[in-house]
């Protein structure tokens, strides 16, 4: 029996001493858990958008830790379950400490902060922060992964409610329809002001159309580092065109590879060649990049058009607070066209869709421009801006639209010519102060834009002029001023901003065919600016605005001396009112909008005639979402619906014509999935009328669908392909009813006349990736 217990006893101690290794990793993990936690969250900005790339500190009495949020504004971090102090901080951001005590919740924080100055300041470019809401924003994500062969292809890529259409031919300006107004090339009817790194791109009194937006065939998409788009003018950065909103497109100043060459094509006899080379400096940033690219288009008479960009970058870091920049971009293009054909011969079987009625349409466009830039960093967080820039621009366009209707026996082929020199100066000036213990902002600045420019309209055949109808040297001078204050108030959940900005405009014109159309004039307006904000609890992130804006568009300086007591600078008044919705990966914007134009007198330099344009309205709503619905996979959409748009004081009532009251858009993003990355986009626009008074005559809408996919094949080779109108979808991008003559015998008819969109379209690209940084 001793023997028999001995042994039990024995057993038991060697159980022991085995288990206790196993009891004392136990205890320690259970002590770890005690003292361990997890402290995570979200940053973000008062309107609910996540912010990136911010520091957050935490201390606690055994030290302390440091990590920076992601690209998505989400941190996690590790922590003892001792008393934190939680501190984040980053560059012109308000720093926020927060204390979490040992039983408090430390997970799926939501810690808001408030920029004392707007990231989109950053830039040596002087760029303005949009009014709330901000979700019409572009990065270059899209432009680097697509294969693009024309403009167009580029303003697809906004959405925000634009609709473009080629408009006879590759090389011409698109034709730029927004909230119930057809722009025509982007400068009547209030304009949609584009500019590219603060170089406005329309042209005023230019040969073919006021604010015309030719100057953009220059632009290089894989060097596009982000696009904005403001709804309208609501920022008092902005003057002349901006009356339906503003573009501004800001270009990269260097490339994440050293060598980067891009070779591309694909059908109706496309190619393409992207070369690019960014040295990696010390003190700096460059780049300069070539692009060569050529398409016949499926048109039987062949596009022949022919496109060479050059562009460079130089920005040098001077010192730790004080930047300067250069740029430069030469273009050219050359091309034919098959004009706007007329859609009731393509309906009777007459005339090919792609056909041609004049096969001498065209043009040949060459421009350049060189710009600086100086940025200086100052104290207490204030900046001053200043840019400067000269551009030179050829330009010849051949048109036929109306064939024989006015001359049976040359037809009625026109050449309208423009060159021209421009200058400008551009300053602003930043600072963030306290307003009666309240943190506020006040922005300053000022523009200078002067054009020198030769103009005129010839009758022409076969590409020969025959006989001068209009020329003359216009010199065309714009000076402005502006302000905005801003103002936080109820802990930042309050904004309200004010501005102004007055312009000033010289119109001369010297007339080398009329004397009487020779002299001067002058005119000036106030722009008035407002915008408010509301947040009605952290607790739910939704965000309450109203903003309202003047903007202004300048006429044609003919039509201004020649008659001179018609309207000089029309206006826009834009009010806007809505909501934003942020949460995590979710993003709902939607608003109300009332446009309010004034009279506007048009000069058409297709024959040197005048068009009055009286007062008139539209209104209307927007609904825009993104969604994030996995860590690679998102989705955006919107539209616009305009609800009426019409001449105010008629009657019966006259409605404004020419551009569609519903304009959507959706796209499906997939980024970085097994090497995959791409989109697949779909635009929409309803049909709309195109004469004031009988609703019959309609313009066909569109849904068109376009992909695009890269796939990297190789650590220095991706594959792109691009196909574009997936479904092969026949449509008419630009459509307008005015009479025409088809043949010297025939009688003059009313028709709708139109340029056809393209068909489905394949492009097959390599990107080469060398020399990596």
């Amino acid at each position: 029996m001793l023997t028999v217990g001995l042994n039990v006893f024995e057993i038991q101690c060697r159980t022991i001493l085995l288990l206790l290794p196993v009891l004392l990793v136990c205890s320690q993990l259970h002590a770890q858990t005690n003292v361990n936690r997890t402290l995570s969250g979200i940053i973000v900005t008062d309107s609910n958008e996540s912010v990136a790339e911010v520091s957050v500190i935490v201390r606690y009495p055994s030290g302390q830790q440091k990590t920076v949020s992601d690209s998505e504004g989400n941190f996690r971090l590790t922590v003892p379950n001792e008393p934190l102090t939680l501190r984040v901080e980053g560059k012109n951001i308000d720093s926020v400490e927060r204390v979490i005590g040992p039983g408090e919740a430390s997970e799926n924080l939501r810690i808001k902060v408030r920029f004392v100055i707007p990231p989109v300041h950053e830039s040596v470019v002087i760029v303005a922060a949009p009014a709330d809401p901000v979700i019409d924003r572009r990065d270059d994500a899209v432009y680097k992964n697509t294969l693009f062969s024309r403009d167009d292809q580029v303003f697809h890529t906004l959405s925000a409610g634009i609709d473009v259409g080629q408009h006879e031919g590759g090389g011409k300006s698109l034709e730029i329809r927004r909230f119930g107004f057809n722009l025509d090339h982007g400068g009547v009817n209030g304009g949609l002001k584009v500019l590219v790194d603060n170089l406005q791109q329309n042209q005023t009194t230019q040969g073919h159309g006021q604010g015309y937006l030719g100057q953009l065939k220059s632009l290089i998409p894989e060097l596009v580092e982000g696009v904005d788009v403001i709804n309208g003018p609501f920022n008092p950065e902005y003057g002349d065109f901006s009356g339906l909103g503003v573009v501004h497109i800001r270009l990269k100043e260097s490339l994440p590879d050293q060598l980067t060459w891009r070779i591309q094509g694909g059908s109706f006899n496309t190619f393409r060649n992207f070369l690019a080379y960014s040295p990696q400096l010390k003190r700096g940033d460059a780049l300069i990049a070539y692009e060569g690219s050529g398409t016949d288009g499926p048109f039987i008479n062949p596009l022949h058009y022919r496109r060479d960009n050059l562009t460079g970058s130089y920005t040098l870091r001077v010192s730790e607070n004080r930047r300067l920049g250069f740029k430069m971009n030469l273009g050219r293009n050359d091309f034919t066209s098959s004009g706007q054909i007329p859609l009731d011969e393509v309906a009777a079987g007459r005339l090919d869709r792609f056909g041609f009625i004049d096969p001498d349409n065209g043009g040949r466009v060459r421009a350049g421009a060189l710009a600086t830039y100086f940025r200086r960093e100052g104290a207490q967080g204030s900046l001053f801006k200043l840019d400067g820039f000269v551009a030179r621009s050829l330009f010849d366009l051949y048109s036929n639209f109306t064939f024989f209707l006015n001359d049976k026996t040359n037809g009625d082929e026109i050449q309208q010519h423009d060159s021209r020199l421009q200058e400008g100066i551009n300053a602003q000036y930043i600072r963030p102060y306290n307003l009666f213990g309240r943190r506020a902002l006040l922005i300053a600045g000022g523009n200078f834009h002067a054009n020198q420019i030769n103009v005129g309209l010839n009758k022409s055949s076969g590409r020969v002029p025959i006989d001068i109808v209009t020329r003359a040297h216009a010199n065309v001078t714009n000076l402005a001023g502006y302000f905005q204050q801003g103002i936080d108030l109820l802990g930042g959940r309050l904004h309200l901003g004010g501005g102004l900005r007055y312009d000033y405009f010289r119109f001369a014109v010297d007339d080398k065919v009329n004397a009487l159309f020779s002299g001067s004039q002058g005119a000036s307006r106030l722009q008035p600016k407002a915008n408010l904000s509301f947040t009605p609890s952290d607790r739910f992130p939704m965000t309450i605005y109203l903003n309202y804006g003047r903007g202004i568009s300048s006429q044609d300086a003919r039509g201004v001396v020649q008659r001179a007591s018609g309207p000089k600078v029309s206006t826009t008044d834009f009010y806007q009112a809505g909501t934003s919705h942020t949460f995590k990966g979710f993003s709902l914007v939607t608003d109300l909008f009332l446009i309010d134009r004034s009279n506007e007198q048009v000069y058409i330099p297709d024959d040197g005639s005048f068009e009055f344009r009286g007062p008139s309205r539209a209104y209307g709503f927007e609904v825009k979402s993104s969604i994030k619905l996995t860590r690679r996979l998102s989705f955006n959409g919107g539209f616009t619906k305009v609800s009426n748009a019409f001449f105010r004081g008629t009657s019966p009532r006259v409605y404004v014509d020419s551009a569609p009251y519903l304009v959507s858009n959706a796209a499906l993003t997939l980024a970085g999935w097994r090497g995959f990355s791409g989109s697949l986009r779909y635009r929409h626009i309803s049909n709309y009328r195109l004469d004031g008074e009988d609703p019959a005559i309609r313009a066909s809408g569109h849904d068109i669908l376009d992909l695009s996919m890269t796939k990297r094949i190789h650590r220095l080779v991706d594959l792109n392909l691009s196909i574009d109108n997936l479904t092969n979808k026949r449509y008419f991008e630009t459509q307008n009813y005015f009479e025409s003559r088809l043949r010297p015998a025939d009688p003059a008819t009313a028709r709708i006349h139109g340029t056809p969109g393209y068909p489905i379209g394949l492009t097959i690209g390599l990107t080469f990736h060398l020399l990596g940084k």
